[in-house]
Parts: structure tokens; C-alpha cells; sequence
């Protein structure tokens, strides 16, 4: 795992240098708001290429954030001037989606059909699944525990059999939501912009399915041994990136059968690593090599039939291995 831990030893260098540089965002936060990292620094698997994906979550309602709009515009600020400073990509969309969210917003959209418009599902799962607190660490945990607590809603009264198929579902839809947003975007994209639309598909059959699925897998490997998911076993997976989720089920007695497979997951995903550690402009050069294209296509299926393949061997036909099938 020599990749995986070069770039986790980056990663943490970097963090640390930017929050270095953000001491005024972190007094403003205090303990009623947090940043945290998505995307492959909240992974811990980020390059020298990656770009910084954050959201700004705070206690309150949209109608009363604890975090004022004014100190919001100020984190932004300090947010912005801190990426430059160490020397990382500009915000996509010109700083679009460095937005703010309350916790009201995340809980109270969910399962709603606003969920979706206001971004607060993205903002949710992803604190869930691959994120980092960078600023607001006492936030964080609380909220992470607010979103536990709201998908666990019905443990109370099931603690010997829960099957968390609420959030399962979620999970399950934020893959779904990747896939169809990739086919949306990119039906119409003319052929010169192929190699592209490419690579953006070539990263989402590793470093997405990855995010989605080894919260699952962890979640299914819980269940299978004690027959029944706990907030706290949830909590516990939240704090683990994906790939430490797989690390985790290679040390798990219970899961021998699966242990080959789930060290090949870990090397597909070391090999991506490796070969993503490049501009874009040399990645979409790669993928205008057809050899090089089929390479990394082949490469792509071999992740997903692993991950198929640990989800069966884990499961075994068991109660919450049927929900993610059916």
C-alpha cells in the first residue's frame, strides 16, 4: 500500500498548512460551525493536482444560522485567500458551491423532494461518507452525530435486528445520482471532447464507487456479525475514510472469504491512484490513446466486479445484503 500511503502523508502536510492559514475562520466557527473536506482530501488520497471541496455547515436554521452571515462571508473569505497561499487549484464553478448549510437544512430536507435542489443531500452524504473537518472539529462531531441520529431514528425500538435501510438508500441514491448526472451532462458532448468525458467516467468507477460502496460494505460486514447496526458502529465508519473502511474489513476474522478480493480492491485503487497523478491536460491526452483507454476501461470493470464480489461474500444472503439488491 505504498501509493495509498505517500498520499496520505501528503494530504495531511497540505491540511495542515492550510489550517495554518485559516485562525480567524476557525475563531469564527468556534464550536456552533465547521468546514469539512469532501472529494480526495476529505479520502486522504488527494494529489498535487487535486482541488479543495468544502462545505461550511453550522448549527441554527436557514432563518437563524448560528454562524451570521457576515462571519460566513468572512470564512469564505480567509477560505479563498488560505487555497491560494499554499498554492491549490482556484474553487470549481468560481467558488459556486462554497456554500453554507445549517444543520435545520440538512435534516429537515431529508427524504423531501427539495433535497436534491438544495444541494443539502450532497452536503449530507458526503459528511457521511468522505469527509474531513478542517476548521470546527467540536461541530463536526456534533453534527455528524445529528445526522446519525436522524437515520437511526426507528433503533430505539429495534436494536437487536436494525437494518439501516434508510440510510442505505440514500447511499444507494447518491450513486445512482453520480451515474445518471454523468449521463446527462455528457450525451451530447461533441466527439473532440470524448477523451474527457473519459477520464470524468474513468474517476467515478473508482474514486466515487469507492466513497458509496465502502460505507456499505462496512455497514453489511457490521450487520453480518452482530445482526443489528448501532449509531455508534455508524459513527465509527464516518470517521474512517474509504479506503481505511477496507483496511479495516482485511483485519476482521468474520470476513477470511472476502480478505483476497478486498486486497484486490485495494491494489485497483492503488494502480488509479497511480495513474491519476497527472494534469488534466496529460490525463486527456492518455485517453486519446485507445490502448491506453482500454487499459484503464479494463481496469474500471475490474474495480466494480471486486466490489460485487465482496458485497456477496460478505453478505451471504442475509436480511440487509437482500436490500442492497433488491
Amino acid at each position: 500500500m505504498g501509493e495509498l500511503l505517500k498520499r496520505r502523508q501528503e494530504t495531511t502536510e497540505r491540511i495542515e498548512k492550510l489550517r495554518s492559514e485559516l485562525t480567524r475562520a476557525a475563531r469564527l466557527c468556534g464550536e456552533t460551525a465547521c468546514v469539512y473536506m469532501t472529494g480526495s482530501f476529505g479520502r486522504g488520497d488527494a494529489s498535487t493536482h487535486s482541488d479543495l471541496d468544502l462545505f461550511i455547515v453550522g448549527q441554527g436554521t436557514r432563518e437563524e444560522p448560528a454562524l451570521s452571515r457576515l462571519n460566513q462571508i468572512l470564512v469564505k473569505a480567509d477560505l479563498i485567500e488560505a487555497n491560494k497561499k499554499i498554492g491549490l487549484p482556484e474553487f470549481s464553478g468560481d467558488g459556486e458551491y462554497l456554500t453554507h448549510h445549517t444543520v435545520g437544512e440538512l435534516l429537515g430536507t431529508l427524504g423531501k423532494p427539495e433535497d436534491d435542489a438544495n444541494n443539502t443531500f450532497t452536503a449530507r452524504l458526503l459528511l457521511l461518507l468522505e469527509s474531513a473537518p478542517l476548521i470546527g472539529e467540536v461541530a463536526y462531531r456534533r453534527i455528524v452525530d445529528d445526522v446519525i441520529a436522524s437515520y437511526w431514528r426507528d433503533y430505539q425500538g429495534n436494536k437487536s435486528n436494525f437494518v439501516p435501510a434508510f440510510l442505505a438508500n440514500d447511499i444507494l441514491r447518491m450513486w445512482r445520482t453520480f451515474c445518471v448526472n454523468y449521463e446527462a451532462r455528457t450525451q451530447s458532448v461533441p466527439p473532440e471532447r470524448k477523451a474527457k468525458r473519459s477520464l470524468k467516467n474513468y474517476k467515478l468507477k473508482h474514486s466515487r464507487l469507492l466513497t458509496c460502496y465502502s460505507g456499505l460494505l462496512y455497514l453489511l460486514a457490521v450487520f453480518s456479525k452482530n445482526g443489528s447496526v448501532s449509531p455508534t458502529e455508524a459513527a465509527s465508519m464516518i470517521s474512517l475514510t474509504p479506503t481505511q473502511r477496507l483496511e479495516w474489513m482485511l483485519v476482521q476474522p468474520e470476513l477470511a472469504a472476502a480478505r483476497q478480493t478486498i486486497e484486490k480492491l485495494i491494489e485497483v485503487y492503488e494502480r488509479f491512484l497511480a495513474n491519476t497523478d497527472a494534469s488534466e491536460n496529460e490525463l486527456v491526452a492518455k485517453f486519446l490513446d485507445k490502448e491506453k483507454k482500454k487499459e484503464y476501461w479494463d481496469s474500471a470493470f475490474e474495480f466494480g466486479d471486486s466490489i460485487f464480489a465482496v458485497i456477496n461474500a460478505i453478505g451471504s444472503g442475509n436480511r440487509f445484503h437482500r436490500l442492497l439488491v433488491v
